[in-house]
């Protein structure tokens, strides 16, 4: 079984349901062991685009990574994305972060995610579950990168862990009961 860490992210339509939507298809071949807050971000790269919600999830799968990935795509498509522009705005985005503590480095897939230690919208959602998580590659906490991290990005708190928690939770049951 493997651990990883998911970063979600959407600046087109309604954000919050495409993460909540992104996150319950994700459920589908991984089981959810915990999720940051839900944090509202400039762009980063390209900044002429609407502002980010941005969250980073936990889940247990039993997928290697490449299927991992195949999967990813899958429910990216399924939710509109189209990769139109390399940063530009987007429905959806997930990226693998991080698939346990392995480095991957193939043509279609870099685990851990190559840029990581450089964006606040993900390091601080990140050191929120998981700030002791050692960067297999850098060799530091997610707390010591984020400390070391010199970004202008303005983030912050959309919604709490919790309420995001207990949306999540509701919309699971609802849809698993139908």
């Amino acid at each position: 079984m493997g651990l990883v860490y998911l970063g979600v992210g959407s600046n087109i339509g309604d954000r919050l349901k495409n993460i909540k939507t992104a996150s319950l298809n994700l459920s589908a071949y991984a089981e959810l062991k915990t999720c940051s807050s839900v944090w509202e971000t400039s762009p980063w790269g390209f900044t002429s685009q609407p502002y980010f919600l941005n969250c980073v999830l936990l889940f247990e799968t039993a997928l290697a990574p490449i299927e991992l990935l195949k999967k990813v795509s899958q429910v990216e498509l399924k939710l509109g994305r189209r990769r139109t522009q390399r940063i530009g705005p987007r429905i959806i985005d997930i990226d693998i972060l991080f698939y346990n503590a392995c480095i991957i480095n193939i043509s279609r897939l870099v685990i851990p995610h190559p840029r990581v230690h450089e964006r606040r919208f993900v390091l601080l959602p990140l050191a929120e579950i998981a700030p002791d998580f050692v960067h297999p590659v850098l060799k530091k906490e997610v707390k010591e990168l984020l400390e070391e991290l010199n970004s202008k990005e303005k983030c912050k708190v959309f919604m709490s862990k919790d309420k995001f928690v207990a949306l999540f939770n509701h919309e699971f049951t609802r849809t698993r009961i139908r």
